[in-house]
């Protein structure tokens, strides 16, 4: 890879009832390495198993939350979380939920980038704090380390849910406009690539393809039709307690209720049409044209 490229650099660390950013400080990259980045409900378990099952072959079975680890969640704790990942002798999917400045951004690594509908996003996550049990909220709130506040229950109006999280920039977790920000400015790196979860929903046939090819992980044709059927979405959701171990205990209804819906444009049967115009005017403020474009829409073109 080009030594003239102009990598990014880590200037902060985040800290709060979810992140650790510090593990990355003491990470050693391999080769080959590759990193899952959302900012959270954008599709990052299902490009998790598409990773998982391009790396290994469609095999049957696999527990993408052990296998493609969330490695700046606080817990359990980085030290735990790093001699996990180093005992690890395939080739290497890791998942983080951090602004581009915020990790060690590596020339060795390979990076999916997946982008969602912000509004998206929240009816995603909305449904995910609210089925948290009282192990989740224990473990996000009670575990040593945690900086800041603690992660409340959320309302029980969806819209407010939205209007508190679009009002104060990703309340009660961690700013949206600035992470979609960070990853867009090095869209054009050579180990960086985008992907979005209205293309997978419409072609993910195409989609995996492309990752694979970005990946260089050549595909077996005579398991290709197992490969879309262990990414489709009934699959992941009738075997999310095995394949997402990590869910089980801490969600009401177990890892299933992980996977809620996996569609978009919910917000419109409950947004206002002000509601919905104000994010949209909010997203032209915050990203430029071509980036809000695709963030709604999955589209590189400019509007």
């Amino acid at each position: 890879m080009s030594t003239n490229v102009l990598w990014p650099q880590k200037t902060r660390d985040l800290h709060n009832h979810h992140f650790d950013s510090t593990v990355w400080d003491d990470f050693a990259f391999r080769h080959g390495d590759i990193v899952v980045a959302t900012y959270a409900k954008t599709g990052t378990t299902w490009t998790q198993q598409i990773v998982g099952q391009l790396l290994h072959d469609a095999a049957e079975g696999i527990d993408i939350s052990k296998l493609c680890p969330w490695i700046d969640l606080r817990v359990p704790p980085k030290e735990e979380k790093l001699a996990m990942v180093e005992a690890q002798t395939h080739r290497r999917c890791l998942k983080t939920h951090l602004p581009v400045d915020a990790l060690v951004y590596s020339p060795k690594a390979k990076y999916l980038y997946v982008g969602r509908d912000g509004r998206d996003v929240l009816w995603s996550l909305y449904n995910h704090h609210a089925s948290g049990n009282d192990a989740f909220c224990q473990m996000i709130n009670d575990s040593p380390g945690r900086v800041g506040p603690p992660l409340d229950r959320p309302p029980e109006s969806i819209r407010d849910y939205f209007l508190a999280w679009l009002d104060r920039d990703g309340h009660p977790f961690w700013p949206w406009w600035s992470h979609v920000r960070s990853w867009w400015r090095i869209r054009n790196l050579p180990n960086l690539l985008l992907v979005h979860y209205a293309n997978l929903k419409a072609d993910m046939p195409g989609e995996i393809r492309r990752i694979a090819a970005f990946l260089e992980t050549p595909i077996d044709e005579t398991r290709w039709p197992t490969v879309l059927e262990h990414c489709s979405f009934e699959y992941m959701k009738a075997h999310a307690a095995r394949d997402f171990s990590v869910a089980e205990g801490v969600f009401g209804g177990g890892a299933k209720s992980f996977f809620n819906k996996g569609t978009n444009g919910r917000w419109r049967d409950v947004l206002t049409a002000d509601d919905s115009a104000r994010y949209e005017e909010i997203a032209r403020k915050e990203l430029d044209a071509e980036c809000a474009n695709w963030l709604a829409t999955g589209s590189r073109r400019a509007l």
